[in-house]
């Protein structure tokens, strides 16, 4: 078999956690994979899992619940042509696996079926885009408590309208083996943390919410004293600006878009229409049109899992394929997909290293990384002074969007009205109106500050949710269609 992982600390300790405590060595997976073989398919692999998760929340000063779980286990697949069997055990044994794949041999009919797998391990390419830390042992949890504690203090110390605070802290550790039926084992040791910061500021009877965070993959460490400062003041900002916003206008008009969290709109109007699986039914507003102007010029959108330390990124996909950087737009010209194995074979397209499952339990399907818009010439300033009267949308809160047409309705969580090339006053409820690929042919200034998020993206997919990142520069777009509350 061929080896592709991180480093060989990475193949030892996830052959340690998921193989040997358990009885099994890799005689045992090429047994598997060969029933699998007895009857008629293309491909077959065996996802192990091992995760530990943890979360602690603060309110009222006080941390109110912490939590902490393990969890383990095993994904057989077995695929023939576009049909795809699956099962899974949360007992990782010969036995189970047995099982298992005796459960997806159901989907091909009985023949000669050959054992496609390889009887020896090769030394591959070594790959580290994070340190393979457990982020559980960064901290104790006296220390974690007093992490939440300190950015509470913090965020009430910024405003005396600021009347509560509610903070969390979460951390994951996860590792993963892929073994295939084309000979390939690939490991992977993934560290995930995430600090999340709320505020509510009251002024005269209202209140108003504001919100901050981050993280990566990271070990607790990783949230500094300065990080904890400028969450506070992000969220604490966030609030008292909404505590002075006024209704919103409506109608259409000229949208000036934020650096970074706003790339969110990018992401679900234009990223999950580019995904293979919709565009191999045919059911994306983006099938078929490979080659041809999507977006204006200057507009260059790219896939990134290979992003050190970054949300979204990973040494491998959940497929044991390296990520890589995927051009999906150029110049405002369509050139690929997000592609995983199944949907690439069948669309005669390379994939692209954007398998990726919820876990053992899910099979993989093709799932953005990191998605941002590359940078242009435009001084953020500059786009800001040439707009006459229009809209700024600083952040997003929640939206909606249609694969087939890419009609999309966000939520902006912080806004201003532009008057005469200047920011003039907040305002709240304003709703951002219109379709994917119709925005992307309206970007008329693409500002120099592009920009990735904090490390807070959650993207869900047929019920199946990953961590991902967006991002952007600033944008101007015109004529956009503005809901509002005025």
């Amino acid at each position: 078999m061929k080896l592709i992982e991180p480093n060989l600390q990475t193949q030892t300790v996830a052959r340690q956690v998921l193989l040997t405590p358990n009885g099994l060595d890799e005689g045992h997976l090429l047994k598997v994979l060969g029933s699998i073989f007895t009857h008629k398919v293309d491909y077959a692999d065996l996802y192990f899992q091992f995760t530990k998760s943890e979360s602690w929340s603060l309110e009222e000063g006080i941390v109110k619940t912490g939590s902490f779980s393990i969890d383990q286990g095993v994904g057989v697949r077995a695929v023939s042509g576009d049909k795809t069997a699956f099962s899974y055990s949360d007992e990782i044994s010969e036995r189970a696996l047995l099982e298992a794949a005796a459960a997806t041999r159901t989907i091909a009919r009985q023949g000669a079926g050959k054992i496609k797998v390889a009887s020896a391990i090769q030394p591959g390419t070594a790959r580290s885009l994070y340190l393979p830390k457990d982020p559980f042992v960064s901290l104790d949890a006296t220390a974690k408590v007093n992490l939440l504690e300190r950015i509470e203090k913090i965020a009430r110390a910024k405003d005396p309208r600021i009347v509560q605070v509610m903070a969390g802290l979460a951390g994951e550790h996860d590792v993963v083996l892929v073994v295939r039926s084309d000979g390939v084992i690939a490991a992977d040791i993934r560290p995930l943390v995430r600090l999340s910061l709320t505020v509510i500021a009251e002024q005269n009877g209202r209140r108003e919410v504001g919100t901050a965070g981050g993280g990566g993959r990271y070990d607790f460490a990783y949230f500094s004293d300065a990080l904890l400062e400028k969450y506070a003041s992000e969220a604490v900002n966030a609030a008292l600006v909404n505590l002075e916003s006024r209704p919103a206008p409506a109608g259409p008009m000229t949208v000036v878009l934020g650096p970074g969290w706003p790339g969110v709109l990018l992401h679900e109007a234009i990223g999950h229409g580019l995904e293979g699986d919709f565009n191999r039914k045919g059911s994306s507003a983006f099938s078929g049109r490979i080659g041809q102007r999507v977006a204006a010029k200057g507009v260059t959108v790219v896939d990134d899992g290979t992003i050190a330390d970054r949300r979204g990124s990973l040494n491998v996909d959940d497929e044991g394929n390296p990520t890589q950087c995927t051009t999906l737009i150029d110049d405002g010209i369509l050139k690929g997909y997000i592609q995983d194995t199944l949907n690439a074979r069948l669309m005669k397209m390379p994939a692209t290293g954007n398998g990726r499952r919820e876990s053992y339990a899910h099979l993989p399907m093709p799932r953005m990384t990191n998605t941002y818009m590359l940078g242009g010439d435009r001084d953020p300033e500059e786009i800001l002074a040439s707009v006459k009267n229009g809209l700024y949308a600083v952040n997003f809160g929640g939206g909606q969007v249609d694969i087939t047409n890419g009609k999309f309705v966000f939520s902006a969580s912080e806004a201003w009205m532009i008057e005469n090339g200047k920011l003039a006053y907040p305002v709240k409820g304003a709703t951002l109106i219109g379709n994917g690929p119709d925005v992307l042919n309206r970007v008329s200034m693409i500002g120099n500050d592009m920009r990735l998020d904090s490390g807070v993206g959650v993207c869900g997919k047929d019920g199946q949710s990953v961590p991902v990142g967006v991002g952007q520069p600033t944008l101007r777009i015109e004529d956009l269609t503005v809901g509002g509350t005025g």
